[in-house]
């Protein structure tokens, strides 16, 4: 069913100004302009701050006319028309090439809006032929009246505009699109509505583009982020029901699980126990688990999923794990047949599928998991291809959940005759608000206990911003651990001065803001700094050794092999290294260039070392400024080793698009007003009202306009968004 928000643009604005909209914001619907929100609101009566412009920043700006001047061009004919304007506190030159006859507006004492890009000449600040709309002069009520205050404090929306669409053109195509949605319906339950206290929809959206007063936008604010919450929780919680109503094959443990179990050389911790029982518990249900599992980098998620994937096995069923890499894949594939020991391997016969398998190899492996020979697939994204088939998939598990959207699960998913129980493991630690808005549909196991005997990892900030020297003592203290007989990891954001690594996670893809502090220096590099530390005096002999995504499989393989057999005593790695690599005698990691690493990417690098029983070092080494966001991230991360809050500090410091990933969700799907770092509350009262108007009825046939508003704005695409952080 469709309503007035999915109406063309075109068809209620004209081709002309669809079509500016579409290449300007990707607007394609009534819907889409409306959900474009303002950014601030002006007044007649107020003023931009024209002292705070920056140089080729677009702007929208209110100010007065001051001056108006027109002079003959020097070079050719023609004129240039040059108009002073002024907030009072800062002045703005317009210039006008052979446009004389915008003097007949532009007079003095003239106040309107104005817009364009910031340059500059001979000093001074100018807008070149700037788009502007003057406020009607024959409209202001008489000067003092009450009338005239009113007029002069009215909001104006200010909206996000283009150097090809201005603010006040988005204004003018509101009113049409506003005119357009007359009895439109409302997805939010009337008892809802009334419970919280809202607006009816479309109220809220003419409050929020043509308010009256600051009421009106405020309390038109407040509704539409309930409703963005609501809408958002509904999505996730109809999502979890419906999986619930899918038929799945009990899966329980029995003599596999208790003969691993009775040979594990230690005890399992107290929240490894807890989640193992609470998988369990979800696998021997006839409904498929759909479980995340959260904690600590090196807290044992692996062994957990171990033993989940020993229940499936009982019987016959196959699991298959996905990792985001190769590296990571091979990683597992051989933990887990040292854990599983000799016998059990053999019987479970654990294989590996990536991408650069062999052809004769792939055949073989395809073949011993169509077969079911193979209860234990390990592999990267070639798990998704179509050739891929399993006799018996009961259980499958996604490690870093970060890498991957709700797509790549479901593409796994579907390879089950009957739906298979989901294990979704992550290392990176979720605040609350993310758990709900990201991972809605899943229910939530943590575990927060380390295995005995870890020695705490001590963090160092090595700021070369104010000492220089101290690149020196790092490597000097690198040489000191090695000495020791332990090994190293040095972490740098670039294979060499040209390329980045492939990581969806590096930080100049999620976080312009924090880049843009460190654009102006070249990265560092593995094909840089390899040749310079085995120069180094303090590492002098010692066996260093590239590691990076170029690489080939076998080559990358042979490198791990050899670090962990104690033959190379320091690794010059990107981040394919950042997760699930285990090396219990790597006790120093040293990140380059840390300031350019997300906060919880310095965290899982840090975790790759202090696995053993030899203390744990990490060195961040960062020339970033004190007091920038860059700086301030990395000191954070040495400040504390609890991932929890240091996640609570990443949802703090990173812009709100990266928490729920809307670079990768084509950005129309994104939230708009609901900010999960500071709406938790709002967003567990939304939760719980979707939940009572979904409880018996996930089919939501008693509420056909919140179903109707669910099937138009969270599409499988918009689903897929949800399920990315």
């Amino acid at each position: 069913m469709t309503g007035p928000l999915d109406a063309k643009l075109a068809s209620a604005l004209g081709d002309r100004s669809a079509n500016a909209l579409k290449r300007a914001f990707g607007m394609l619907t009534v819907g889409d302009l409306l959900s474009h929100y303002p950014r601030r609101y002006a007044r007649r009566g107020e003023l931009t701050a024209l002292s705070e412009l920056q140089i080729d920043e677009s702007v929208t700006i209110v100010a007065d006319v001051l001056e108006v001047t027109e002079r003959a061009m020097k070079a050719r004919r023609g004129s240039i028309l040059e108009v002073k304007i002024s907030d009072g506190r800062g002045i703005l030159i317009l210039t006008f090439f052979n446009q004389a006859w915008r003097k007949n507006d532009l007079t003095v004492g003239r106040r309107g809006i104005f817009a364009g890009k910031v340059g500059e000449y001979r000093g001074i600040r100018q807008l070149a032929h700037p788009d502007y709309e003057l406020f009607d002069p024959d409209d202001a009520p008489a000067i003092g009246s009450e009338q005239a205050k009113k007029w002069a404090m009215q909001p104006i929306p200010i909206y996000p505009a283009t150097s090809t669409v201005a603010s006040w053109q988005i204004a003018k195509a509101m009113d049409v699109a506003l005119a357009s949605i007359a009895g439109l319906t409302d997805p939010v339950p009337p008892a809802v509505r009334a419970e919280f206290d809202l607006l009816d929809l479309q109220r809220a959206l003419t409050w929020m583009h043509q308010p009256e007063d600051d009421r009106q936008w405020r309390t038109a604010r407040d509704t539409l982020r309930f409703h963005e919450a609501f809408l958002l929780q509904a999505a996730l919680l109809q999502r979890r029901a419906q999986l619930r109503e899918s038929p799945a094959t009990p899966r329980r443990p029995g003599p596999l699980l208790a003969g691993f179990d009775a040979a594990l050389p230690f005890d399992l911790t107290d929240d490894q126990q807890l989640v193992g029982d609470e998988i369990a518990r979800d696998m021997a249900q006839a409904v498929p688990m759909n479980r995340l599992v959260q904690g600590e980098v090196g807290s044992g998620k692996t062994l957990v999923a171990v033993r989940a994937m020993l229940a499936v096995a009982e019987d016959g069923g196959q699991s298959a794990l996905l990792a985001p890499t190769e590296v990571l894949a091979t990683q597992h594939l051989r933990s887990i047949v040292a854990a599983l020991g000799p016998e059990l391997a053999a019987r479970l016969r654990p294989v590996l599928l990536t991408g650069q398998l062999g052809q004769a190899q792939r055949r073989q492996v395809l073949l011993s998991i169509a077969s079911g020979a193979s209860r234990i697939v390990v592999g990267t994204h070639a798990l998704l291809g179509e050739l891929v088939q399993f006799a018996d998939l009961g259980l499958v598990v996604v490690d870093e959940q970060h890498r991957f959207g709700v797509e790549q699960r479901e593409t796994l998913r579907r390879k089950g005759a009957v739906p298979p129980h989901v294990l979704v493991l992550t290392a990176t630690p979720i605040p609350r608000t993310v758990a709900m808005t990201v991972f809605g549909d899943l229910d939530v196991s943590t575990i927060t206990t380390l295995p005995a005997g870890r020695i705490p990892i001590v963090s160092h900030v090595v700021p070369l911003a104010e000492r220089r020297e101290l690149w020196h003592r790092a490597w000097a203290r690198l040489g000191e651990e090695l000495a020791q007989g332990r090994q190293g990891f040095v972490v740098v954001p670039a294979i060499d001065p040209t390329t980045k690594e492939d990581d969806p996670d590096a930080l100049a893809d999620d976080d312009e803001d924090a880049a843009a502090e460190v654009v102006d220096r070249p990265p560092a590099s593995v094909a840089e700094l390899v040749p310079l530390l085995r120069e180094h005096p303090s590492l002098a002999g010692r066996r260093i050794e590239p590691l990076h995504g170029r690489m080939g499989t076998e080559e990358k393989d042979a490198v791990m092999r050899s670090f962990a057999a104690g033959e190379i005593d320091v690794l010059v790695a990107t981040t394919v290294i950042e997760v699930g690599v285990d090396v219990p005698n790597a006790s120093t990691m040293v990140v380059v260039d840390a300031d350019r690493f997300g906060v919880s990417q310095l965290h899982q690098l840090r975790g790759r070392v202090g696995r053993g029983g030899v203390p744990g070092l990490c060195l961040f080494v960062t020339a970033a400024l004190p007091e920038t966001l860059a700086r301030e991230r990395v000191e954070a991360v040495a400040a504390t080793l609890d991932g929890f809050e240091l996640a609570q500090v990443d949802l703090e410091l990173r812009r709100e698009g990266d928490v729920l990933g809307s670079t990768q969700s084509g950005g129309r799907s994104s939230l708009r007003l609901l900010r999960v770092a500071k709406d938790g509350d709002l967003i567990g009262a939304a939760r719980e009202a979707a939940a009572e108007v979904l409880e018996g009825d996930a089919a939501l046939s008693g509420h056909p306009d919140l179903r109707d508003a669910l099937e138009r704005r969270l599409d499988d695409g918009a689903r897929a968004f949800l399920a990315k952080n």
